[in-house]
């Protein structure tokens, strides 16, 4: 075990969070509720969600030509409600060509049990190799451990949070930095978003054919944070981040660095709309012709409005890369020779999908 390995002292935060939340007894790997016990996401926010991401797999389907096998893989898939809510929304005979992977590193719920996930579903470590379809991470990004700097050296933390100064970059992290954060190498304090970057294409090369998805708050090259994201979650609140295990240790995504050629960044709002979600009014004369419609109705727009709210998830960010097929872009369907994501090309920016919702 190297020094760097070694969680017992101070050590970088990639190490103190990789121990911290995916460790034994980590915070993600422990028996319990899941992260539905301790923060609220658009999969919990609304059964709207799955079945936007539903409606999101049928284009994906129907641009594949109807195949035989359709694989719906959800990277971070938590105790598996995405993946339940989507199964329940899709069509029967959709539904009947999929095939369901929950990919996880805590163990498999009990499907068995009361309110446990769909039993179709297979459970794995990593994404399954080879997928035609749709591949889709929901705030999985943002618990990709990674390192931080301050003052362009790199921050330390003991297991109670404290923090201390290390020494330099190392040439792969600072060239990451000069391209995607250049101030975080002189003043202020910057994420080094490269692990994500390794980790988004290591899941994307597993897809044969179809859209990989990314979800996630984010920020852009335009509109870095000065002083970083890095920030805890427990029981609902938001907390310091403390690596110890009992919280939830977590930083916004720069997903415009992430990108790969041909993908294009959305904003929540704009995919969601796209897909059918709309905050809009139920017509007041439903509530005389149908008073129990217009109420179901009205709880529905309230569930979407929250979903697409500027300043909250809808100001999340969507990254969607396609593979082997034209790129998807909200409204416009699946475009051919639609221009790359923010940060896919040098010197492009990232524009709405700068907004920061919370977990």
């Amino acid at each position: 075990m190297s020094a760097q390995d070694d969680t017992s002292g101070p050590v970088r935060w990639r190490p103190a969070t990789e121990a911290a939340l995916y460790g034994p007894d980590g915070f993600y790997v422990r028996p319990g509720p899941g992260p539905a016990g301790h923060f609220r996401t658009s999969v919990h926010a609304s059964p709207l969600y799955a079945r936007a991401v539903a409606a999101l797999l049928g284009a994906v389907d129907a641009e594949l030509g109807h195949p035989e096998r359709l694989d719906l893989v959800d990277v971070g898939a938590g105790r598996g409600e995405l993946l339940t809510g989507v199964l329940a929304a899709l069509p029967a005979g959709t539904a009947a060509r999929v095939r369901p992977y929950a990919v996880e590193r805590a163990a498999a719920p009990d499907a068995a049990a009361p309110g446990g996930p769909d039993p179709r579903i297979r459970w794995v470590a990593e994404p399954p190799a080879g997928t035609t379809g749709l591949l889709f991470a929901n705030e999985w990004l943002d618990n990709v451990p990674l390192d931080v700097v301050e003052d362009g050296r790199y921050v330390l933390v003991a297991a109670d949070g404290t923090e201390s100064p290390g020494g330099p970059p190392d040439a792969a992290d600072r060239a990451w930095l000069e391209r995607w954060w250049p101030d975080g190498l002189r003043t202020g304090r910057a994420e080094i978003g490269r692990p994500r970057d390794d980790a988004w294409a290591a899941a994307v090369a597993t897809l044969e054919r179809g859209l990989a998805v990314a979800v996630d708050y984010c920020h852009t090259r335009e509109a870095r944070p000065p002083y970083g994201t890095l920030t805890g979650f427990r029981a609902g609140r938001e907390v310091a981040p403390v690596p110890d295990g009992g919280c939830d240790v977590t930083a916004h995504v720069a997903l415009d660095a992430c990108a790969g050629p041909g993908a294009t960044l959305l904003t929540q709002r704009e995919a969601l709309t796209a897909l059918g979600v709309s905050g809009g009014r139920p017509p007041l004369a439903l509530a005389s012709t149908d008073p129990a419609a217009y109420v179901r109705a009205l709880a529905a727009a309230g569930e979407a409005a929250e979903l697409t709210a500027r300043g909250g998830l809808g100001d999340f960010g969507w990254l969607v890369q396609p593979v082997g097929v034209p790129t998807w872009s909200g409204g416009g369907g699946f475009v051919a020779g639609a221009g790359e994501a923010s940060g896919a090309g040098e010197e492009s920016g990232a524009g709405d999908a700068s907004g920061a919702g919370t977990p």
